[in-house]
């Protein structure tokens, strides 16, 4: 044992006496390896905090969650001229399929429609998205709350004259003051304020508006005020399946029952579509997936080239300490040693060429995460890969010469080095 950390400690001095006397040689191929190690680091670091991102993002929704309506999310074989002839989803089928489908934890009803201006007093906050909605779509979107709560389930169906405001919203009319029990009006109506949501920040990815610019309140109450066939709402029933149930034995029930009670007979294609949440996240990550190997391939160009740099610097300095090893080897120093001793070397090489290239990828990272309002991530499983990947990138480019130096002969080295 006592051996080897000679060795190393030994291996050490060396290479940083060939940093020292060589200084432009050494960082020239050095800086292949920490081209090499910043880019598959940045790339992996910036992946990651992407996807922690995204993540967050579509954490509020589960990922489970399924979209009835007229319309399909991804690609399909219906035409879209054909989608926009099927028939809307209705608040009765909406109580159907809550009250008749197994397997089911939760089913909201609620309406897509535009931006609209709400105001208090003589202030106005235009473009908020405007989301009627069903009171259990709380527990399906999981909002959290700033202050008060989400109307119930009397209140949303006797459609009381209550409202849920986002956190922008309740700045932007309301200050530092408490909107709680104030009155806003919204379509020429006043409603009460009773809840507040925590912000929630910027979304990279978003299905649906953001809670911070939108505003929540019952749906039978734009029932009541519009009818139920008013063309400024696109109506979607929301289904939340249970944690057990399988999603594609829940998909089929809800086909199947929803064909029987819309009389579609045997031939006729669905006209409507159930949407996984699922399916739209799959394709995210497997997005992130491609990025991640995508940023292999170009980094281990860079990574090659480094331990050609190493293998030529490693090459070079047996070349030059042909007369030592013949010396080390006359005083008794086994193959072993002297093979020992170069590998060391090209791997410590290659760490102080890795750690440049992490400490770059880390003060990128501050000064953007500081800069922008993005959380930029060099976790320690990077840092640790990081390290592994050049330690393996010397002890590639270093084994050769480490061979060919303990393989000289004693009497021929010194002999050389004369």
């Amino acid at each position: 044992m006592l051996l080897y950390i000679r060795l190393i400690r030994e291996s050490f001095a060396f290479a940083m006496n060939a940093l020292r006397n060589n200084k432009l040689r050494t960082m020239l191929s050095l800086l292949g390896v920490t081209i090499g190690i910043f880019s598959i680091i940045a790339v992996l670091a910036a992946v990651d905090s992407l996807d922690k991102k995204i993540q967050s993002d579509i954490s509020g929704l589960d990922n489970r969650s399924m979209f009835l309506f007229k319309y399909c999310f991804g690609p399909s074989d219906v035409p879209d001229w054909k989608m926009d002839q099927f028939p809307d989803v209705t608040y009765e089928e909406y109580t159907f399929i809550k009250n008749n489908v197994d397997g089911v934890e939760n089913v909201c009803f609620q309406y897509f429609t535009g931006n609209e201006n709400v105001k208090f007093e003589e202030k106005t906050v235009s473009l908020v998205s405007v989301k009627p909605c069903t009171y259990e779509f709380v527990d399906i979107e999981k909002l959290e709350f700033e202050d008060g709560r989400f109307f119930n389930e009397q209140e949303s169906n006797s459609g009381r004259n209550c409202i849920v405001i986002g956190h922008e919203i309740a700045e932007g009319l309301f200050g530092t003051s408490n909107p709680i029990n104030k009155e806003i009006r919204l379509y020429g109506q006043r409603f009460v304020v009773i809840g507040v949501l925590k912000k929630v920040g910027e979304r990279m990815i978003s299905f649906g508006s953001n809670p911070d610019t939108t505003v929540y309140l019952p749906l039978n109450k734009v029932r009541t005020m519009f009818g139920e066939n008013s063309n400024w709402f696109t109506p979607i029933i929301v289904i939340k399946p249970n944690e057990t149930a399988d999603l594609e034995d829940v998909k089929g029930e809800i086909q199947q029952k929803l064909r029987l009670k819309r009389g579609l007979k045997y031939g006729q294609i669905d006209n409507f579509f159930v949407n996984i949440l699922k399916g739209a996240t799959d394709q995210i990550q497997a997005f992130i997936g491609s990025l991640k190997v995508g940023g292999w391939i170009i980094s281990g160009f860079s990574l090659l080239v480094g331990g050609f740099g190493i293998a030529n610097i490693m090459f070079v300095s047996v070349k030059e300490r042909t007369n030592l090893i013949g010396i080390q080897k006359s005083l008794g120093a086994k193959n072993k040693f002297i093979l020992f001793q170069f590998l060391f070397e090209a791997i410590i090489l290659c760490v102080i060429g890795g750690a440049i290239g992490l400490l770059l990828v880390w003060i990128i990272a501050v000064i953007l995460t500081n800069v922008l309002d993005f959380e930029f991530i060099l976790s320690f499983s990077n840092i640790l890969l990081g390290t592994s990947l050049a330690a393996v990138i010397g002890l590639i480019s270093g084994i050769l010469p480490a061979i060919s130096a303990s393989k000289l002969d004693p009497v021929e080295a010194i002999r050389s080095g004369m």
